[in-house]
């Protein structure tokens, strides 16, 4: 596999692994919490800039009136995306949250094939209308619009397309939107702190550390997933981020005992055999080509 591929997985294991983390931080406010991702992980890039003598680079690369307005709409989507995910897991929504990184992929090869002309084999929209009808199973048993779930999908979904046609790399993309969102970010960690509510040096050696760390298991993924996503097919992207809400629904469900009703095994039974269909699909598809004779050049 190539490494645009194995950094897509790498990716959305971390993802998928995420509420763990951040259930250890289940006593910090969502708004908080987010303030310290922001915060850390924007100062662990621009350090790294500034000891690997790249700002400069950056600078002329980063600080221009088209980028900045390209990255000010990524930076409020991810972290609009941040905050409702973290509020939702530690409020107890892990497995609907599953749910909206389940709609995710499907709305990214969409966006890939309406925006980026990218196309689809006939047998791969078997597939994708499977799990498409699956996640409207869901939705409709839930008898209620689900905003967390199509929050998160729309926010994450539109990012993935902007980070597919940005102009700058992983590194430097991530670091500009972090570094959009941190004098925010900062200033309201700053207010919480005045007014009592501050959690940073007041919670323990190991909320600190915690909370320090957020800023390395936010970048590390992210990081991954911009190079993937502009060096494999925003399609390939939308299936393999399947990992990430299967892994979420099982540590909802087996870990955290969140509750799975009827409907909802037959909405992700729908999704899970419409990942196997894609999957022995694109396999087939593969070996096909690789068995197929070579046609000599004229």
């Amino acid at each position: 596999m190539s490494k645009g591929i194995w950094y897509a997985i790498g990716a959305y294991v971390t993802w998928g692994l995420f509420p763990v983390y951040w259930k250890l931080l289940k006593r910090v406010p969502a708004v908080q919490l987010i303030g310290h991702r922001i915060g850390w992980s924007f100062l662990m890039l621009f350090a790294a800039i500034l000891l690997t003598k790249r700002w400069q680079a950056f600078r002329s690369a980063a600080l221009t009136p088209r980028v900045l307005r390209i990255y000010v709409v990524e930076a409020a989507l991810i972290g609009s995306n941040w905050l409702i995910y973290v509020w939702a897991v530690n409020s107890g929504f892990i497995v609907e949250t599953s749910l909206g990184y389940f709609i995710n992929p499907l709305l990214s090869v969409l966006l890939g094939v309406i925006f980026l002309h990218e196309r689809l084999r006939p047998m791969q929209w078997l597939p994708i209308g499977l799990a498409a009808a699956g996640v409207l199973y869901l939705t409709i048993s839930y008898g209620s619009l689900p905003w967390i779930a199509l929050t998160l999908a729309f926010t994450f979904g539109i990012y993935g397309l902007i980070k597919k046609t940005a102009s700058l790399g992983a590194f430097y993309g991530l670091t500009l939107e972090t570094g959009i969102l941190f004098l925010p970010a900062l200033a309201y960690l700053i207010f919480s702190e005045v007014t009592g509510q501050g959690v940073f040096l007041h919670g323990g050696v190991a909320s600190d550390v915690l909370l320090v760390g957020a800023g390395l298991v936010t970048t590390v993924p992210l990081l991954m997933f911009a190079s993937a996503a502009r060096s494999i097919p925003l399609s390939l992207v939308g299936i393999l981020q399947y990992i990430a809400p299967t892994l979420q629904f099982l540590l909802g469900v087996l870990v955290y005992k969140e509750p799975f009703t009827h409907d909802q095994v037959i909405g992700f039974g729908m999704v899970w055999v419409a990942l196997i269909i894609f999957g022995v699909e694109g396999w087939v598809s593969s070996r096909a080509s690789s068995l197929a004779p070579a046609i000599p050049a004229e």
